[in-house]
């Protein structure tokens, strides 16, 4: 049951960002985009701090052993961005920010092939997680899940806006985007054999998703944030991070994660 759990759990997550993306990509709906922003901080800061660190070191990793593993996992994640490997790309020209015309041909590159190939290891990459977090506790699993979800609509809308400002038609657009998330079911299913074979390695790869969560709200997310400096809608910002937190307390406090 836990791997029927995996796939569906990572099918769900690529469908439900895809979709969501393909509907709030409209012009008036793209404008949220920032609202999600500060709702998806909220929501995988919680989650990397409330639940995944504790989950590794009660799962017997030592603090100092924590400590080396979540230090590798952001210096890993900041070298994997800086190679540009890794994308959060959530910035388009309509999302309420000041981009100058043309922001979006020079975000897709070359075909938007960086987008697509960054797009599709970053999803294997969360597909491992969410298997690790699933053989960790099924409950642990579906929170991860949610918190990847909350993360992966926001950056989806940005791919497919950009994309599509770039030249793509939407039919190309959705299936390239498509195909990409499905990389998260295929992360799943090798997360699930691999640490299936090797369960010593479950803690650790628990500390590095949520270095992954910390690194994404963080270098990513938070200073996206900081540009708004009108009042109105930091208090606004505030808040959403707020109900973000407050929605993985309640989620937690209903399963009884340990």
């Amino acid at each position: 049951m836990i791997l029927e759990q995996i796939v569906l759990a990572s099918v769900l997550t690529g469908l439900m960002s895809l979709v969501s993306a393909g509907l709030m990509s409209l012009k008036i709906l793209a404008r949220v985009v920032p609202q999600l922003v500060s709702l998806s901080a909220g929501m995988l800061l919680a989650t990397a701090l409330l639940h995944l660190m504790p989950e590794a070191l009660e799962s017997g990793l030592g603090p100092h052993q924590f400590g080396w593993v979540f230090l590798a996992g952001l210096i890993g994640f900041f070298a994997l961005e800086k190679l540009a490997i890794l994308r959060h790309s959530h910035h388009h020209e309509g999302d309420g920010h000041e981009h100058h015309h043309g922001h979006d041909e020079h975000e897709a590159g070359p075909g938007g092939l960086l987008i697509l190939v960054g797009d599709s290891i970053h999803n294997f990459a969360d597909g491992l997680l969410i298997a690790a977090a699933f053989l960790t506790d099924p409950r642990l699993g579906w929170l991860t899940a949610v918190a990847v979800a909350t993360h992966e609509i926001p950056q989806e809308i940005g791919d497919f806006i950009v994309l599509l400002n770039a030249g793509y038609s939407k039919r190309r657009a959705i299936l390239y985007n498509l195909l990409a998330g499905m990389a998260a079911v295929l992360g799943g299913v090798l997360g699930y054999f691999a640490l299936q074979i090797g369960r010593s390695w479950l803690p650790y790869v628990i500390a590095v998703a949520a270095a992954s969560f910390v690194y994404i709200a963080l270098a990513d997310l938070v200073p996206d944030m900081q540009r708004q400096r009108k009042t109105p809608a930091s208090l606004v910002q505030f808040a959403l991070m707020g109900l973000g937190i407050l929605v993985i307390a309640l989620i937690t406090q209903r399963v009884h994660l340990h």
